[in-house]
């Protein structure tokens, strides 16, 4: 292992929170009934227009008054993006070891290079981040491997020598057909669809917490280590 990457929601950071509040105050000022938050929590990875249709499940995603909600999403969440989200617990401390051993890490996500860049920023992670890699980046998106390549690019590795860690199909499905080694998110925000068959995503590990998580990437830390060490 020489760096890890990770998908932003619900993998890196916890943003439901903050999804759920927006979406359940628009079900107020609409009217309407209010979402529950764990369904809400299932959509947070696919994206603005997954979490308006749980408001409008009648209106088409290409009508106006559609797309005229789904842009009032987008703004009132770039306008108060971090009111509650925050890293998992015990992911700053994860983070701290990988930075101690030099290993850079970096982000890989269908999240618009706006309000990724405004939530790093809240965070305090812009410049700790080593690469992050967005839509706009590429031509494709997960899960095709593109995304993955251009991250290895810009840390000037090969894709095999990465880890990527996901909580969607399509974040396992990119990492492998990239050859990096994966892990799934169990913790995440796991697709309703995708959550009974874990096995069939096909990582090359599956955590289900954050301990767990940052004792497998010791693990690899130590084998790397080691390896330095004969060469030396």
């Amino acid at each position: 292992m020489k760096a890890v990457l990770f998908d932003l929601d619900g993998t890196l950071i916890d943003t439901a929170v903050d999804f759920i509040r927006i979406i359940q105050q628009m079900c107020r000022d609409e009217q309407r009934p209010v979402v529950d938050a764990a369904a809400i929590r299932t959509q947070v990875s696919e994206g603005a227009r997954a979490m308006v249709k749980l408001v409008y499940p009648e209106l088409e995603i290409t009508d106006e008054v559609f797309l005229a909600h789904r842009q009032r999403f987008l703004d009132t969440y770039g306008a108060n993006i971090v009111v509650d989200t925050e890293l998992f617990e015990g992911m700053y401390p994860l983070l701290e070891e990988l930075e101690a051993h030099q290993i850079p890490w970096g982000i890989v996500t269908n999240k618009p290079r706006g309000l990724s860049e405004l939530l790093l920023a809240a965070l305090n992670l812009t410049e700790r981040c080593a690469v992050l890699v967005c839509p706009e980046d590429v031509s494709k998106t997960k899960p095709d491997p593109e995304p993955m390549y251009l991250a290895a690019q810009k840390l000037n590795l090969d894709a095999k020598d990465i880890i990527y860690v996901g909580d969607h199909p399509r974040d396992i499905d990119a990492g492998r057909n990239a050859d990096m080694y994966t892990i799934l998110a169990a913790y995440g925000y796991l697709p309703v669809g995708s959550r009974d068959d874990l096995a069939a995503w096909q990582a090359d590990a599956i955590i289900h917490t954050i301990p767990e998580l940052h004792q497998l990437l010791k693990q690899k830390i130590t084998v790397l280590s080691e390896n330095q060490g004969m060469m030396g």
